[in-house]
């Protein structure tokens, strides 16, 4: 029934503004409202709304992430912006932060000014 529509994802902020400069001038996505209730940005052609809330539940895996080409060009274009990769206990992660899985993919986590965790992969 919903093979063919469109999926939207959502993300939660109790930092408006922060999140508001990350998403747009950090990410590049373009913002195409600001309500009382959420940002609305548009991500790669899916909209990604940031609901406006008082207090984020924050998820402890990944809530949000990008297929890029060039993993490890991302991952210099964001540090340069001000990003930090995160690091995980037991991962093996090259010095860049990136970890790679059997199949040769390569995944780098970051966290936006709430704290939900996002990442970066580039298929093998």
């Amino acid at each position: 029934m919903l093979g063919s529509a469109k999926v939207m994802a959502f993300l939660a902020t109790a930092r408006p503004q922060e999140v508001r400069h990350f998403y747009e001038s950090v990410l590049g996505l373009h913002l195409v409202e600001d309500s009382s209730f959420a940002f609305v940005f548009n991500a790669g052609g899916t909209m990604l709304r940031v609901q406006k809330v008082e207090q984020p539940v924050i998820a402890p895996y990944t809530s949000l992430g990008w297929e890029v080409d060039d993993i490890k060009n991302s991952v210099a274009e964001l540090v340069a912006a001000g990003v930090t990769f995160e690091r995980f206990d037991g991962m093996p992660q090259d010095e860049h932060g990136i970890w790679r899985t059997p199949d040769g993919s390569a995944v780098a986590w970051f966290k936006d000014p709430d704290g939900n965790l996002l990442s970066l992969t580039q298929f093998g």
